[in-house]
């Protein structure tokens, strides 16, 4: 070939190619266009989406319910967005929700499919939490809301079991001797024997080191899978292959299933079909019964995630609050004050606390639920999927929608509270100084969704907070900067930055 026929050559070769190029170009942005593409007339407003990543560049992924927050100033109660191709609809607002979660809840009672966690669904199953709706979920949900009952659920027996486990834990903050302490893993560990006791038929010493490893992994994954790396990957899901901080969720589940298994395992060579001594033996037992129906869902597997997901519900949301709940009573001396006095007046201090105090214990329930409301345990909740083709605030949404109820938006809501803000017991009280929940109040989420350990977490919130309340006073540090209830770190909970604090005997 000529040296003169090389341009020419070069001009056809790129000009091919930059039409191959436009040809791809558009194919793409048109297939994007289509999946992108509203689903059905009279959808839900919200703010345009760039293409293939949707509207991700609108939300800060450490801090989601903050983006969510902005969105229903400026699109109202039912907005629409995407994340890469997934069609998510938030909800805000107490009535909104309230027709979603309440009278349309089958139609909301769905779960959406989760990248992070498909490699540790095919090892312990998809337990009761993020279980698909269906006959299997019904089922396992059925079965463990009967079976922690028959352990003590409800009963003086298991308040009992929280009073002795309240005394372990201020044995521990005594033997700090005033000195400055973080009290998050001691209150983890006692919260968690709890559910322990019910589920292993065991409780754990505070000194024990593999369990405090546990419960080390526990939060740690509470705050990647609901945290920035947890939520890029459920939208990249191939990111899953590549190195970063996303791979400790995977090696966390693994260690996680395996502390189980090992319990499980012990659990096979002793129990009693005849005699169940707890959760475990209950499940086996079932099993058992249930071996020859093709359709059962007691299944090892299953008994593994749904015992993963009791233990890690029951633990984590509870301490979380009670962690908040000491935060602002460092914060608040004159608030502690007059819990203390509430206290005395009715339990004395002689006495332990009991369940039946609390109605004539206003002011301390108050401080409570003031807790669950401005410590915003779970802010967004847990996304739901549309189970059919339904409707919301005059909004239709297709089936196999993503939901976000945006519990957040009933906490702050400047029409229910006062001082939606501030930490103000009087929230809850009304000119007589008697107790009072708003019905917009729903920490625990609503419908057939509604949290499984409701009743378990508001008696150990009781007992714990006023048992601590009762023996102690607790204060800030000198010379230790101030915490700040304003800053929180977002994981699946909400919870306050480390922080320490020092213990007074009363």
């Amino acid at each position: 070939m000529e040296l003169s026929a090389f341009p020419k050559f070069l001009f056809v070769v790129f000009d091919r190619f930059t039409v191959l190029a436009l040809f791809f170009a558009v194919f793409a942005l048109a297939f994007d266009f289509m999946k992108r593409r509203k689903k059905c007339q009279n959808y839900p407003p919200g703010p345009w989406g760039l293409p293939f990543i949707g509207n991700i560049l609108h939300f800060d992924l450490s801090n989601p319910h903050l983006s969510f927050a902005k969105l229903w100033k400026k699109y109202g109660n039912v907005v629409s967005v995407q994340f890469g191709w997934t069609n998510i609809v938030i909800l805000s607002g107490y009535e909104t929700l309230k027709e979603a979660l309440v009278k349309k809840s089958e139609d909301f009672a769905d779960r959406p499919h989760f990248p992070v966690y498909e490699d540790l669904f095919k090892l312990m199953g998809e337990g009761i939490i993020f279980a698909r709706y269906g006959h299997w979920w019904r089922e396992q949900r059925r079965f463990s809301l009967l079976t922690l009952r028959n352990f003590g659920l409800g009963k003086k027996s298991l308040e009992m079991r929280i009073m002795e486990e309240a005394g372990f834990l201020n044995k521990k903050f005594e033997r700090a001797k005033g000195a400055p302490f973080d009290p998050h893993f001691s209150i983890s560990n006692a919260t968690s024997n709890i559910i322990c006791s019910i589920i292993f038929g065991e409780r754990f010493e505070y000194e024990d080191k593999k369990f405090l490893e546990f419960l080390h992994i526990i939060r740690e994954n509470f705050s990647l899978e609901g945290g920035f790396w947890g939520q890029l990957l459920n939208l990249f899901p191939c990111i899953r292959h590549l190195p970063g901080p996303h791979n400790k969720i995977f090696k966390n589940h693994l260690l996680i299933i395996q502390f189980v298994q090992k319990i499980v395992l012990e659990h096979k060579k002793s129990w009693d079909p005849n005699e169940p001594g707890d959760f475990i033996d209950a499940f086996l037992a079932k099993q058992e019964k249930m071996k020859g129906d093709p359709k059962t869902s007691f299944l090892e597997i299953n008994l593994l995630g749904t015992v993963i997901d009791l233990f890690a519900a029951g633990t984590e949301t509870t301490s979380t609050t009670l962690r908040w709940a000491l935060l602002f009573m460092v914060l608040h001396p004159d608030l502690q004050f007059k819990v203390h006095e509430e206290i005395d007046r009715v339990v004395g201090k002689e006495r332990k606390t009991a369940l039946e105090d609390r109605e004539e214990m206003p002011y301390t329930n108050a401080v409570i639920h003031e807790t669950q409301r401005l410590g915003n345990i779970a802010p967004i909740s847990l996304p739901h999927q549309t189970y059919r083709d339904t409707e919301v605030m005059a909004y239709r949404i297709p089936k196999g929608t993503m939901i976000i109820p945006n519990l957040s938006s009933t906490m702050f809501d400047e029409n229910i509270w006062s001082t939606p803000h501030q930490f103000n017991p009087g929230h809850f009280l009304n000119s007589e100084g008697k107790f009072v929940k708003p019905e917009a109040f729903i920490p625990f989420s609503a419908g057939r969704r509604v949290c499984l350990g409701e009743q378990l977490a508001k008696t150990e919130l009781f007992l714990f907070f006023t048992s601590m309340l009762q023996q102690f006073t607790f204060h800030l540090p000198e010379n230790e900067p101030r915490p700040s209830y304003t800053e929180a770190q977002y994981g699946i909970t909400l919870s306050p930055l480390p922080y320490r604090l020092c213990v007074k005997l009363r």
